[in-house]
């Protein structure tokens, strides 16, 4: 037994009373905010991390804690349902019984056992240590107890314990493994049409660090100044796309900073192009994005609207998210305009827009590898939630838009209820008013595009988040 496991309680065997880790302490405080508070690990770690740098100075905690402190949150978020499975195998209680802090202890111990190169022994004197910090010696034990069970096995070996045979309950075979919620399992496969191995991949990509990926906003920035920098990359399809390799951080970009470029994904970034390039009959002057915040797709269709002399109205329902989105567009070369509007009350009058952009609020399923904890967070029952306002929504872009111009409806989320169940509702009311257009044409090079005539892009495919866009011409 290690020196920093023993109980003081033991005569003739010193004890070493526990050190406050900073990388472990700061990963327990985010899970604890992400639990408590519905926080969301990205929004959460930023400032945590600029907080340790300056208690802890960069001699004692350096990009290395950094990069450690962020891999033990998301890879502990990702691997939440795993890990549950594991523990559960460990603990003499159901695990709603277990504390939720000593339950994430116990994780953040089960992710430096079976996801890290973390030596066994480091990994639980470590975690017992925080335990003993955030929990008291007495929880710390049973700490000390679970994790050394987990030790004795490596992923593989838990996974052929806790899971169950494929060929007895696909769905849940893969939920264990994958660490997805059965039910967004079985959704998943139902928008990529089956196959065993197209949903492994996707459920493998969900759990892979995506890399932050730049946009060069028109008139403002370029890809050559973005790839100048030491981490950066072409993007894949974007032409205004460059990726930053591991390690690269965007705040250290100067146009980030100024405004002038911004982080935003691929497939956001083809969405808001596929709008911009749709063909429209008659005149190209005024676009609309109908649900705009927190700003990326507006400041990209803002952009490139100035180059071709139309304006943008951005509108967004919440005030302090249309703060950010006139915070994205400061600085944009043409003229353009925020508001804080209710998108299915809508100021403007009917028929005022060339081209409208509904990115309508979603279960935010295709982002799973960018906001891990939503998979444990969302319901199936959400999805009822949202599918009235997701019609009206795409109702009032019909509306808004003249005859001849074009609407994207575009969620980040692949679930059929979301995507095309919406598009097709909506559509029958309309008619013949309303056709849809090939939209595959205008995400030129982009392969696995599918059936068309609407586009569901995908994490193992094409590397993006698994955006969904239906391009509508109004034509009555």
């Amino acid at each position: 037994m290690s020196e920093q496991s023993r109980s003081p309680r033991k005569p003739g065997k010193p004890y070493r009373r526990p050190q406050k880790d900073p990388v472990r302490m700061l990963a327990f405080e985010a899970l604890r905010a992400v639990d408590e508070r519905d926080a969301y690990a990205n929004l959460v770690l930023p400032p945590l991390l600029r907080r340790a740098r300056e208690k802890e100075g960069p001699d004692k905690f350096d990009g290395r804690d950094a990069a450690l402190a962020t891999e033990l949150v998301y890879g502990t978020l990702r691997w939440q349902g795993t890990y549950d499975a594991v523990i559960a195998e460990c603990v003499d209680r159901p695990l709603r019984e277990v504390d939720p802090p000593v339950l994430d202890v116990l994780s953040l111990g089960a992710h430096q056992l079976l996801g890290t190169r973390i030596p066994t022994h480091a990994a639980v004197s470590a975690s017992v240590d925080l335990a003993r910090v955030v929990l008291g010696d007495g929880r710390a034990k049973f700490v000390n107890a679970v994790l050394r069970k987990i030790a004795q096995h490596d992923l593989d070996g838990w996974l052929e314990r806790v899971a169950p045979p494929y060929d007895d309950d696909p769905e849940d075979h893969l939920a264990v493994v994958h660490s997805h919620p059965r039910w967004v399992v079985s959704a998943l496969w139902d928008s990529l049409g089956g196959g065993r191995a197209g949903i492994e991949d996707l459920l493998e990509a969900d759990n892979e660090r995506p890399e932050v990926t730049l946009v060069a906003r028109p008139g403002r920035a370029t890809t050559e100044e973005l790839l100048r920098e030491e981490a950066a990359v072409a993007g894949r399809w974007s032409p205004y796309a460059v990726r930053l390799s591991e390690g690269g951080e965007p705040g250290a970009v100067d146009a980030v900073r100024e405004g002038r470029a911004g982080v935003q994904d691929e497939g956001s970034q083809l969405v808001a192009l596929a709008l911009a390039n749709a063909p429209v009959e008659g005149s190209d002057k005024a676009w609309l994005d109908g649900c705009a915040g927190p700003g990326g797709k507006a400041a990209l269709l803002a952009a490139l609207a100035a180059e071709r002399g139309a304006v943008l109205l951005a509108s967004e329902k919440q005030p302090h998210r249309a703060g950010l989105v006139a915070k994205a567009l400061h600085g944009n070369p043409g003229p353009y305009q925020v508001i804080a509007a209710d998108g299915t009350r809508p100021p403007w009058r009917p028929g005022a827009f060339d081209r409208v952009l509904m990115d309508v609020p979603c279960t935010g399923l295709g982002a799973l590898r960018r906001r891990p904890e939503a998979r444990w967070r969302r319901r199936p029952e959400d999805l009822e939630g949202f599918a009235p306002l997701q019609r009206a929504l795409l109702r009032t872009a019909l509306e808004s838009v003249r005859v001849g111009g074009v609407v994207g409806y575009a969620t980040c989320s692949p679930h059929l209820a979301e995507t095309r169940a919406v598009v097709d509702d909506v559509l029958k009311q309309y008619g013949d008013a309303a056709d849809l257009i090939d939209a595959r044409p205008l995400l030129e090079g982009v392969p696995a595009l599918g059936e068309g005539p609407d586009v569901q892009l995908w994490p193992h495919l094409h590397g993006t988040d698994a955006m969904y866009l239906a391009l509508i011409r109004r034509v009555a």
